[in-house]
């Protein structure tokens, strides 16, 4: 089966966003660029974990290559809700970043999850380089190529994403859903 490689390099835009109330979210990513518009689902703890691994990218970006910095922009910037429709291509099963120096941009590359398919042999010998290829090779996946200052400006909405949903129960961290939760620091007495 083929596989699609959506390249935005540089997006118009680029954004994580969610899909429904809080507590029911659905995390996505979205590019849009030359007359197309991707969107990919993932988990919001894999939206967190990437602005975090963007923040510190671009602070080893600095450091070893001297690459100037913005600073983390002081206005809300981009706030506007994802562009419809939200259809999902994939969902993301593994989150690539990497540097590049030449052109001093951010590479970020969201590969969709598949189904690793484990073959057991017996006793056979087969040519061993046929599968030398990467497992997910043939999975689809969203390439994205952005500035330091729009990697700056994704991390801030991501972050602020993230922190959009239910408040933290102050005993035990767990969300809170409007009518309360069974929080365990109570013995499952409702908080």
């Amino acid at each position: 089966m083929t596989h699609q490689v959506h390249a935005f390099e540089p997006p118009e835009r680029f954004v994580a966003g969610t899909v429904g109330p809080p507590g029911e979210r659905t995390f996505f990513l979205q590019a849009r660029g030359g007359g197309r518009l991707v969107s990919v689902a993932l988990e919001k703890v894999q939206v967190s974990l990437l602005a975090e691994k963007l923040e510190e990218l671009l602070t080893e970006a600095q450091r070893r290559f001297g690459v100037d910095l913005p600073e983390a922009p002081a206005a809300l910037g981009d706030n506007d809700p994802l562009d419809t429709p939200v259809d999902e291509e994939f969902r993301v099963g593994t989150l690539g970043l990497a540097f590049d120096v030449d052109s001093a941009t951010v590479v970020i590359e969201a590969i969709a999850a598949g189904e690793v398919e484990a073959e057991v042999e017996l006793g056979e010998s087969e040519d061993e380089d046929e599968d030398d290829e990467e497992p997910d090779e043939d999975l689809d996946r969203l390439r994205v190529r952005l500035t330091p200052q729009a990697t700056r400006e994704f991390i801030e909405r991501a972050r602020r994403v993230v922190n959009a949903g239910r408040p933290p129960c102050p005993l035990c961290g767990q969300p809170l859903d409007p009518a309360g939760h069974l929080c365990p620091r109570h013995n499952g007495y409702h908080r």
